[in-house]
């Protein structure tokens, strides 16, 4: 997703099935109730669905986009292989339980390994040494040989309640080793990973129209599995993608403004920048502390140098979500959500 010896941060919106919980794949603007016309997907922009009076604009002609990816959130970069490592989320736990995958990716956006975790059925995982476990991961990185991922146990009814899961799993064979669950949160959106393997994690919480600001959560995972609010409410509003600046500060964006957020290890705010656009999701953060952030509710990906005001290099991305760096081709790599895509976009 985002490490190599840089510092990338993802996350990623989400299917809504946890009520208040889960940011939802964003929907088509309002159409007319009643029969509607028939109509086909457009080339690659916004909107999706064809708009009152045609309007369109097309996706910058600086990104690629690639298939042969389900439903992923987020990505990280394996530089040992050499290849892009995506969590594919499969169907909702209302659905099927334990459905996701892992797939590796190679530079060009062609597949190296279709599913490496998670190959078999969902019925035969529980039947393997050790047992597999993937239901709905979100957020991703990897730090010290190992995979981590946002994921979740239960709700897979209306009433039953969802708890939040981190899930590691071995870089070098692939098998789970070791999750940490933490009951008060239903769901985290990213993560990203220190090298001591402490877990900071985004609650991105309550979107109501009279949200509740102390449902805007970081959190704090330690080695060990005990998990602590690191951060909650104002500024954040909405948090999303997270990811460590050089100097190893917690940089945190939003999805319900435009802001990006820094934060000592102590949990002081120390700094606030703009992104281009809000709705953001994805967070790359490079060795001389450009931030790339990507918003998955408007498009458009924002690069922000230090000292300088953001600009928009990249537009129209469907669904852009959680970021990582592709070191060996230097690249941004973004998942797009429903779209069952990445995108690719190259950086100097």
């Amino acid at each position: 997703m985002k490490r190599i010896t840089l510092l990338a941060g993802a996350a990623a919106l989400v299917i809504a099935t946890v009520p208040g919980e889960m940011l939802a794949q964003q929907p088509s603007p309002p159409q007319p109730q009643g029969p509607r016309p028939f109509f086909v997907g457009s080339p690659l922009g916004l909107p999706v669905e064809p708009a009152t009076g045609g309007a369109f604009e097309a996706m910058s002609s600086n990104v690629k986009v690639y298939g042969a990816i389900y439903a992923a959130e987020s990505c990280s970069y394996d530089p040992g292989r050499g290849v892009i490592v995506v969590p594919n989320r499969g169907v909702p736990q209302t659905v099927q339980v334990n459905n996701a995958w892992i797939s590796f990716i190679n530079h060009d956006g062609s597949v190296h390994t279709a599913r490496w975790i998670g190959v078999q059925n969902s019925a035969d995982r529980g039947n393997l040494t050790p047992p597999l476990v993937l239901n709905e991961p979100f957020g991703s990185d990897i730090a010290n040989g190992m995979l981590y991922v946002a994921d979740r146990d239960g709700g897979t009814t209306a009433t039953e309640p969802s708890v939040a899961v981190i899930r590691r799993f071995d870089m070098r064979t692939g098998a789970p080793a070791g999750e940490f669950r933490v009951e008060r949160s239903a769901w985290f959106n990213d993560i990203e990973v220190a090298d001591d393997g402490t877990v900071y994690a985004t609650q991105t919480g309550d979107r109501s129209a009279n949200p509740d600001p102390t449902t805007w959560q970081v959190w704090k995972i330690t080695p060990d599995g005990t998990a602590s609010i690191f951060v909650q409410g104002a500024p954040l509003r909405q948090p999303n993608g997270v990811a460590f600046d050089p100097q190893g500060n917690i940089v945190v964006v939003n999805t319900g403004d435009n802001a990006v957020v820094t934060f000592s290890r102590a949990g002081q705010l120390l700094k606030t920048e703009t992104a281009a656009q809000a709705g953001n999701d994805g967070l790359v953060i490079m060795p001389d502390g450009t931030k790339y952030v990507s918003s998955v509710l408007n498009g458009g990906v924002s690069r922000i140098r230090t000292g300088k005001p953001a600009e928009l290099i990249a537009r129209n991305i469907p669904s852009a979500a959680s970021m990582c760096y592709d070191a060996g081709a230097k690249q941004l790599v973004i998942p797009m959500n429903a779209n069952n895509g990445l995108a690719f976009i190259r950086i100097e």
